[in-house]
């Protein structure tokens, strides 16, 4: 799989290491800046296949970066790193356009792997599937597995499923969950909230850790477990 991927760092030994490692794949073109107003320029010029940017940069920030993008109408998988682990500093990113974070310090082995997993869906490459940790969902069948294990889900539940897993990991509102499911209009006020539960307990409950998340006066998401994460 070729790409070319921009890394936006103000800390030089951070890209230098970065681009070194992530270069040794084949096909991928790795380049570097240590500015969000030269990410910008540079983006505006030519193409990038992904983008990996810093939370905190000395010029703008991580999260204007990603807004001015989105702003724009750029779908550029975006990589965040982060230096703080919050749950604020997370959703933030998330639900201002950024695909996935990363918090340092970090393993250049994980790194890549999360390089490569945004690259696929980016690329279409699983377009007949959705996959999120350990579990997957065929999109021709609607046949939905975790742990090689079959879940059976009604129509309404398999459309929210879907709906988080293609935007996984990013934050999902209600208005947008209601719109995919009822065209905005839910039969009562609590279809929603009743769905997601008859959802957690089918993926989540027979399981033991959890993979939907409940984000209060935000949303819901799904992303693969976190180590140690408590359920919510």
């Amino acid at each position: 799989m070729s790409a070319r991927i921009l890394v936006v760092d103000d800390n030089l030994d951070i890209l230098a290491n970065v681009r070194d490692y992530l270069s040794l794949r084949p096909g991928w073109s790795v380049e570097t800046s240590p500015t969000g107003g030269d990410a910008l320029a540079r983006l505006g010029a030519s193409p990038f296949d992904l983008l990996i940017l810093d939370i905190g940069l000395p010029d703008t920030d991580g999260i204007t970066v990603t807004k001015t993008l989105r702003e724009s109408g750029s779908r550029l998988p975006i990589l965040m790193l982060t230096a703080r682990d919050t749950v604020d500093d997370r959703v933030d990113g998330l639900m201002n356009g950024a695909d996935d974070y990363l918090v340092k310090p970090f393993s250049l082995r994980e790194l890549a792997a999360r390089v490569e997993a945004l690259l696929r869906r980016a690329n279409g490459a699983s377009a007949d599937a959705l996959a999120v940790g350990p579990l997957t969902l065929n999109l021709k069948t609607m046949a939905v597995t975790r742990e090689g294990r079959d879940i059976r889900l009604n129509p309404t539940c398999l459309q929210l499923l879907r709906e988080l897993m293609q935007k996984s990991p990013a934050i999902v509102g209600r208005s947008r969950l209601e719109t995919v499911v009822w065209n905005g209009s839910p039969p009562t006020s609590d279809s929603l909230r009743s769905n997601l539960y008859l959802l957690r307990q089918a993926v989540d409950k027979p399981f033991g850790v959890p993979l939907i998340r409940t984000h209060p006066g935000l949303g819901w998401s799904i992303a693969e477990p976190r180590s140690g994460a408590p359920a919510d």
